[in-house]
């Protein structure tokens, strides 16, 4: 990708509105643009980036099992009354008034449609378990947008939900998706920031679980055992003077932002919509049901809150919009055929390369704008390298650099 085609611009000026170093760094580097209080506009690198956060997603959840399908946004009321989540849940509701007197939810999240929908395909226990994710907006009017893309109106989310026969099946499920959501968020580079943390269950089970990554922009407060390292929210604080895991007293307070939660959710929702099988003695029962998710620009800004520095972001190569950026120091013949070459040679090998060919901008300013972007390596040409028939290579966020032969 040739710089100088690329929609986007940068900023060197903080965003004096910004409420986080991710929404900061997000919109002055060109990822990320409001539209309004709580939705954006994902730029060309920030699609990428967000493309690249779905496929680790999408990875993961059919690797235990999940078969991927696409539910409808626009959701008819009557649904929600069914659950009595249209009151429940009305600060939040986006009701949308249709022909006639026609009323419809926009989904802030899918139970209502998933849950009728599985009814019919589940009769008996043979039909069971079935798991289902999507990658879908959503959208909620949150009261108090902030933090760019932190808490905001309109996101994209993974929601993954089962259906069991019995409680045991659901529970060894449950720990299933908790190892996976561990591992997409090691795989997201955030992992030793990440810490699944207990909260209240409600009437569905003893405790559910949120996965939260420490931040000082994050909104909630989180306790961490010293022992065993487990998170507990401060809802769990206040019932349990020790770890509810391994009887520990002391924990370490820090702020943090949810990045993923994962609940079992019982017979909450399939008995408004009567979703029942026949087990083995021909009797009807209730199936038994658990709800995953993890927002994807959410991850997205927990990333760059926890990896950059005063210079931008450092993208863990795992999502980087590119894996190299090259970049020509001086606008002369050689320096500029060199680095063409460099960057069709990387594309020839499928590395995703951004090449700075602007030739009315300064070395600084390239280095400036390239530390901003955070791409991972950093390949730069100039007369100096070429007599040594190299180029200096450098890690975003490492101070060495060093000479590499072409």
């Amino acid at each position: 990708m040739l710089q100088s085609k690329l929609f986007y611009k940068t900023t060197k000026n903080k965003n004096a509105n910004a409420e986080s170093v991710s929404h900061d760094l997000l919109t002055r580097a060109g990822y990320i643009d409001q539209l309004m209080a709580g939705v954006y506009s994902f730029l060309p690198l920030g699609f990428k980036v967000l493309k690249n956060i779905e496929l680790i997603v999408r990875q993961n959840m059919q690797a235990v099992g999940g078969q991927e399908l696409l539910l409808p946004v626009l959701q008819p009321k009557e649904n929600w009354v069914k659950t009595d989540r249209i009151n429940i849940e009305k600060e939040i509701i986006f009701l949308l008034k249709g022909n006639g007197d026609k009323e419809y939810v926009l989904g802030p999240t899918h139970e209502e449609v998933v849950t009728p929908l599985t009814k019919k395909f589940v009769f008996s226990y043979r039909d069971l378990p079935i798991y289902v994710f999507q990658i879908q907006d959503k959208l909620r009017d949150e009261l108090r947008p902030k933090s760019g893309l932190l808490r905001v109106r309109e996101f994209m989310m993974k929601d993954l939900y089962s259906f069991h026969s019995n409680q045991a099946d659901l529970d060894k499920y449950y720990e299933v998706v908790a190892k996976s959501y561990e591992k997409i968020f090691k795989e997201c580079g955030i992992g030793k920031m990440t810490y699944r943390t207990l909260a209240s269950g409600g009437s569905f089970s003893k405790y559910s679980d949120e996965f939260q990554t420490i931040t000082n922009a994050g909104e909630d407060l989180i306790y961490i055992c010293k022992k065993c390292s487990i998170g507990i929210n401060k809802e769990i604080k206040n019932e349990n003077l020790k770890c509810p895991k391994c009887g520990n007293a002391e924990f370490e307070e820090k702020k943090a932002v949810e990045v993923g939660n994962i609940f079992k959710m019982g017979t909450r929702f399939s008995m408004p919509f009567d979703l029942k099988f026949t087990d083995k003695d021909a009797h009807d029962k209730p199936v038994l049901m658990g709800c995953y998710g993890i927002g994807l620009g959410r991850l997205m800004g927990a990333i760059v809150e926890v990896s950059h520095d005063d210079k931008g972001i450092i993208w863990p190569k795992s999502v980087a919009p590119f894996k190299v950026h090259v970049i020509g120091v001086e606008n002369n013949a050689k320096v500029k055929k060199a680095a063409q070459n460099l960057h069709a040679q990387l594309q020839k090998e499928n590395i995703e390369v951004l090449y700075d060919d602007r030739e009315n901008k300064t070395a600084g300013e390239k280095f400036g704008d390239a530390d901003l972007l955070g791409i991972p390596y950093r390949l730069v040409v100039s007369e100096k390298t070429l007599a040594k028939n190299s180029v200096e290579l450098k890690e975003r966020g490492k101070e060495k650099i060093k000479l590499v032969k072409i």
